[in-house]
């Protein structure tokens, strides 16, 4: 179940505390493992390596190398990350790896680290390098498995002060620049290669060249993950692991619940009902958008549930009611409550006998959802994520999660293919928790409305301004328990703080505040203070993701 969630996060790792292991979809060939030293550019070279169609997953340094080589990747690459080699506690490489016979390539730490693991020498040169920097390629370039076909000099993306000094036995420097001596060597006999910059930034003139050469030409990996892959393989795990039960999915419309939802109906067909649950917390249109949109496109069998007063109820009795974890671990409840006696409506209108024939309950997990979760071991969990924000322990149906590889391009690809509707592949992500969790403090009913008419306003702005394609989405958050002054119609007001937090991203695992025109922000502001009385400051969010997550709360 996606519940009302298209956004960044999932509850899976609350799945997994409780022992219901997921059955997840399409497990893919020709795996590469992106081992993360603590970079803010380990998701991005996993999506580097996805957009060379090969499949890659993100693990933690922390595992070990029989944990990795169970895994039996094709390649694997060591990120970067903000440790010294040599500082206490920093993060070193386990000399193991390099034997095994799996091709390595190190990004920046990841060439420290294994050049220090082989006996190589790494050091301070007295000058560090960060952003743009200029390397030259040791000539002639076309001998480099790495390097080969790439210009003499390149302007590429550098962020170190430790540098490789001296390569370990065996190896060939191929590049250096000014402050590194050693900006990138290989040892091809030992299918060993390391960039001290990074190629998986947009930044490194010839990036993407890199990461090809390494993955086709130095590791021999195929580059088979494409779109139809992806369908033909998960489609099959979902048939063979539902067979003849039947399964229910949360409907949201948003893309990732939606797409989880079609391919499990190319799977099994009609042994799926989709469950469409208004909670109360949805913006204006959206329950309309599903049942008109979703079920002409795919006339997949709907089953809608009213369950405003028991989610409203449900956030009124909570200890704290300002509390956001506690919010979300609260709709999670009611979702998975309301699932359940769908399933016994749904097996009742069937026809069927008894309760445990629904087995399945479909989620729309992707793969930020579990890296952003702490999917693995030594991965921070940031919260709660925001589809159900926890499942209960007694869940009694198994997760089929037909997303969780797929970062959010993926899966508009998949739906695009699909044949869904342009307005629901690319419509901007909305949290499970819904309005709840953009309303900061308690949740009431006249807060929601509040928000909901803001919200209602700034959609309807960048739609007519044509600016939905250029951001990743914009949350309008309430300060509901904040109070500002301001003066309308000669008169003094007290009224409520809106936010807008226009963000840009590719997978909303890093984002940045969008650049929108001030033309378009004042007709925002002005509307919600002319239209919205409740209202009388409306703000403008900056923070780019790190430090701030996109949502607020």
């Amino acid at each position: 179940m996606k519940g009302h969630e298209d956004g960044s996060a999932s509850a899976l790792r609350a799945s997994h505390a409780t022992g219901n292991n997921p059955v997840v979809a399409g497990e893919p060939d020709g795996l590469v493992l992106v081992v993360d030293y603590g970079a803010q550019y380990a998701q991005l070279i996993a999506r580097r390596v996805r957009e060379a169609r090969v499949y890659s997953e993100i693990v933690p340094h922390t595992m070990s190398v029989p944990d990795m080589l169970k895994r039996r990747p094709s390649a694997i690459i060591l990120s970067g990350g903000p440790e010294s080699i040599y500082a206490e506690g920093a993060p070193q490489a386990d000399p193991a790896l390099f034997s095994s016979g799996v091709p390595v390539l190190g990004i920046c730490y990841g060439i420290q680290a294994m050049a220090a693991a082989l006996g190589g020498e790494v050091g301070r040169t007295g000058k560090g390098e960060f952003g743009r920097t200029e390397v030259e390629i040791a000539a002639p370039a076309s001998e480099s498995q790495l390097l080969g076909g790439l210009p003499q000099h390149l302007n590429v993306w550098m962020s170190h002060r430790d540098a490789v000094v001296r390569a370990p036995d065996g190896f060939s420097c191929t590049a250096s620049s000014s402050a590194a001596p050693v900006a990138a060597f290989e040892d091809p006999a030992r299918k060993l290669y390391g960039t001290q910059w990074h190629p998986e930034v947009a930044h490194s003139q010839n990036g993407q060249q890199v990461i090809e050469n390494f993955l086709y030409r130095c590791a021999g990996t195929a580059p088979n993950w494409t779109t139809g892959s992806i369908i033909d393989a998960t489609v099959k795990a979902v048939s063979q692991q539902v067979d003849r039960n039947l399964v229910v999915a949360g409907l949201s419309g948003g893309v990732d619940s939606a797409v989880a939802a079609a391919l499990v109906q190319r799977a099994v067909g009609d042994q799926l009902t989709c469950v469409f649950v208004d909670h109360g917390l949805l913006r204006e249109g959206e329950r309309e958008q599903v049942e008109r949109d979703y079920v002409k496109a795919t006339g997949v069998r709907l089953h809608t549930v009213d369950a405003a007063g028991r989610f409203s109820r449900a956030l009124s009795q909570l200890p704290d009611p300002t509390d956001p974890e506690a919010k979300r671990k609260a709709i999670g409840r009611e979702f998975i409550r309301v699932f359940e006696q769908a399933a016994k409506d749904i097996i009742r209108a069937r026809g069927k006998a008894h309760e445990g024939e629904v087995r399945f309950l479909v989620q729309g997990t992707l793969y930020p959802d579990v890296v952003e979760s702490g999917g693995g071991e030594g991965a921070a969990n940031i919260k709660s994520h925001h589809n159900v924000g926890g499942l209960p322990a007694d869940l009694r149906f198994e997760l089929v999660e037909p997303l969780r590889h797929l970062f959010k391009d993926e899966v508009r690809a998949v739906g695009e293919q699909l044949g869904l509707p342009a307005e629901i592949v690319w419509r901007h992500p909305f949290p499970g928790p819904g309005l709840a969790i953009r309303v900061v403090g308690a949740v009431t009913d006249h807060r929601l409305e509040i928000l909901r008419r803001a919200d209602a306003i700034v959609r309807e702005e960048f739609s007519n301004a044509g600016v939905d394609g250029e951001i990743w989405q914009c949350p309008v958050v309430l300060l509901a328990d904040v109070r500002s002054v301001g003066v309308q119609g000669d008169g003094r007001t007290y009224g409520h703080p809106v936010v807008l937090r226009p963000v840009t991203s590719e997978d909303a695992m890093t984002a940045d505040f969008a650049r929108l025109p001030y033309d378009l922000l004042a007709r925002v502001s002005t509307r919600i203070t002319n239209e919205v009385p409740e209202v009388n400051r409306v703000v403008l969010d900056i923070t780019s993701k790190p430090p701030g997550t996109i949502e607020w709360e």
